[in-house]
């Protein structure tokens, strides 16, 4: 099947990303040093770029965000700046030669409503005790939000400069590990259904997700028997072990609260997608003067044949 043409609606919208390693390997597991990393490549790319930003977590195998974007040049920007710069200090911390993401980011459209905006914030906290890792988000060691959502402490990183590095290194000269570094910090936005709530009636709100995080992973370790992973455990995974059985469901659209807002975003895509298509089937035909879609990434256009004199 072929890849969804990246679509944002007109005005922007809030987006939920996803991005997987290759084969589900654990090559984000966490460190100390990794989550440093990855807050500071994401307070750079955030900077660059000025995305929205609203909730994170970073897993071993995979990471999920809410930004908000205003179209989808922005946030192709955004992902590939931070996919780029995570996937090389990965490398460099775990001395991985392939490639580490096992495909493109998927992103995907998250409605107005506060029940659907919500209902993704919970999906997100769930994350890591849902699958036994842990008993609690905040025992999450990667980089997570959570903490700062709930008492506004700073998300401080360190960006590497590995540009500077090397050009002094090609002049012959020693390094040391941190001598070009600059600290980076992500900035946190109310999710755009919470804009409205006092930061008290936020962070009450954030606790009770929380609250039904770890009610999940004390009926999971019932169920089970076995007990949560645990932080130091999860500190000592083998990065380059593939996670056997991760789930995988086709991406939808929209994460929508009701039907109609539903098939509001697919009507809307549908038109946005035939347009790119007509517009595509001519630009393959020869035509010069095509026009596309407002808010598209056009396809290259056709080699062009000389002319036999």
């Amino acid at each position: 099947m072929s890849r969804r043409i990246r679509y944002v609606p007109p005005g922007g919208a809030l987006v939920e990303v996803t991005c997987r390693t290759l084969q589900s390997r654990q090559l984000l597991r966490p460190s100390p040093l990794l989550r440093e990393i990855t807050l500071g490549i994401l307070g750079r790319a955030q900077k660059r770029s000025g995305v929205a930003i609203h909730a994170f977590v970073f897993l071993a195998t995979h990471y999920h965000l809410l930004v908000s974007v205003a179209d989808a040049d922005q946030l192709a920007d955004f992902v590939g700046y931070l996919n780029s710069n995570l996937a090389r200090e990965v490398g460099r911390i775990y001395e991985w030669k392939e490639k580490v993401w096992g495909r493109r980011y998927q992103g995907i459209l998250v409605s107005e409503e506060e029940e659907a905006q919500v209902e993704r914030l919970s999906y997100l906290v769930r994350q890591g005790c849902k699958e036994g890792l842990v008993s609690d988000p905040l025992e999450w060691p990667g980089a997570t939000s959570w903490q700062a959502m709930l008492d506004g402490s700073s998300l401080t990183g360190t960006w590497f400069d590995r540009t500077a590095e090397c050009l002094v290194r090609r002049k012959g000269r020693a390094v040391g590990d941190r001598e070009f570094t600059e600290a980076e910090c992500v900035v946190l936005t109310p999710l755009p259904a919470w804009t409205h709530l006092e930061p008290e009636i936020q962070r009450e709100r954030l606790r009770e997700l929380l609250d039904l995080a770890r009610a999940e992973a004390e009926a999971l370790k019932r169920e089970t028997g076995r007990k949560p992973l645990g932080r130091e455990a999860v500190l000592r995974q083998d990065p380059y072990r593939a996670v056997v059985g991760s789930k995988r469901s086709p991406a939808p659209l929209v994460h929508a609260a009701s039907r109609r807002v539903r098939l509001a975003y697919r009507e809307a895509y549908r038109l946005f997608t035939l347009a790119y298509r007509r517009a595509a089937e001519q630009l393959r035909a020869g035509l010069t003067s095509v026009v596309f879609p407002e808010g598209c990434f056009p396809p290259p256009g056709p080699f062009l044949r000389p002319v036999a004199a």
